[in-house]
């Protein structure tokens, strides 16, 4: 049954991205072959080895002691109200702990170690798949970096990337997420299948530009560099790192007020007209598509309103919803949101990644502007394809 609802959640994205594929002829089935088999391996080994399932607990555990560390930093500074068995100040406690994660992002920047990962993975991964030097290094380095910030790794080439290369690189920033929001999520929904998502996001934000974005790949004169470095004092770096992590939270911070608040208002309004909550109301539009993916028939209304939640509002309000209510759903539908929720895609990510490419070139940011719902709709495939390949394992 569940090979059975692997190929459903595959038909519906593989259908949906040949339907508004810029150049259907172009569509370059060897490369998104491999990239998905890769896929298939690495979801294995993560959750059906007992070697992969281990290794997942242990960087779960890891992320859990780099949160109690990052409670010193909170707890001196707003008085140790905030750090307490079963405490529940949510932007103290998920939030702030961003900010000491940046700074450790800043530091294995400074020293080279993420250039180094970031060059050598991504240039396995272009042998691999073949689907480009550039848009490979960005696929992992936007893993790890995260936006806006990825973007000025490469801002020397943006202005020179043609329209489908541009829709590439914008595709991985919003189905990836950063490196130091890893911890925060995992206050929130499994860390093992964050860690998983992580992962196979990589791979699909790639399959899915392949389907709906096609494109010969060209050969770049060298590897894009980071462009933060040795070349700035180490506590300048440390410090911008740290003060890039607070505005992080305190953005965060205020999406998550005006969010939730706008949800509650519809709640309560759509409950007072028509009976039934906007979020349930929802759920019902996106249950076949959370049923294609595999999840359980009596879970299909949940999940669908989570996924809605998320490209509505952003994946931190569905993972706060999904929290609350995830005594009530099955491990099965559980695995497929949670894999689901790690990624950034929705209607306030479209803001970023347009300023963004727009602070670096106005026709460029012109472009992306341009094809910025069919982006949504790429990076939300991207995510329905790695909620099915995860759910195929419960």
């Amino acid at each position: 049954m569940n090979f059975v609802f692997l190929l459903t959640g595959l038909a519906l994205v593989f259908g949906i991205g040949w339907l508004v594929s810029s150049d259907r002829k172009k569509i370059r089935y060897k490369s998104i072959g491999k990239l998905f088999v890769l896929q298939l391996i690495i979801s294995f080994i993560c959750l059906h080895t007992s070697g992969g399932i281990n290794a997942l607990k242990g960087i779960s555990a890891f992320f859990s002691w780099l949160m109690l560390q990052a409670a010193g930093g909170v707890d001196f500074v707003f008085g140790g109200f905030a750090i307490k068995p079963g405490g529940s100040v949510f932007f103290l406690n998920v939030l702030m702990p961003i900010v000491f994660i940046s700074a450790l992002v800043g530091i294995l920047n400074y020293i080279k170690v993420l250039p180094f990962i970031i060059k050598w993975t991504g240039w396995a991964l272009n042998k691999v798949s073949g689907m480009g030097e550039l848009e490979s290094y960005f696929a992992v380095s936007t893993a790890i970096l995260g936006q806006p910030e990825v973007f000025l790794t490469v801002k020397d080439q943006i202005p020179k990337l043609n329209e489908q290369r541009l829709y590439t690189i914008c595709a991985s920033a919003m189905s990836a997420v950063s490196a130091a929001m890893l911890a925060s999520y995992m206050k929130m929904v499994p860390g093992k299948f964050v860690v998983v998502a992580v992962f196979l996001n990589i791979l699909s934000a790639l399959i899915i530009s392949g389907i709906v974005n096609p494109y010969e790949t060209e050969k770049d004169d060298e590897l894009v560099k980071i462009s933060k470095g040795n070349d700035e004092p180490f506590f300048q770096v440390l410090g911008t790192y740290i003060v890039d992590g607070f505005h992080l939270a305190i953005t965060v911070g205020a999406m998550l007020i005006g969010f939730v608040a706008l949800v509650t208002f519809l709640n309560n309004t759509f409950i007072a007209i028509i009976g039934i909550s906007f979020t349930d109301l929802i759920g019902y539009v996106f249950a076949p598509i959370a049923f294609l993916m595999g999840v359980p028939t009596h879970d299909i209304v949940k999940v669908g309103s989570l996924m809605a939640t998320k490209l509505i509002t952003n994946e931190f309000v569905a993972m706060g919803t999904l929290h609350s209510v995830a005594g009530t759903l099955s491990t099965k539908a559980t695995a497929i949101i949670s894999a689901y929720l790690v990624s950034f895609a929705n209607f306030g990510t479209i803001g970023i990644v347009s300023g963004s490419i727009k602070s670096i070139s106005a026709e460029q940011g012109r472009y992306v502007a341009k094809f910025s719902l069919k982006l949504l709709l790429g990076a939300t495939m991207a995510s329905i394809l790695t909620g099915t390949i995860v759910g195929m394992y419960f």
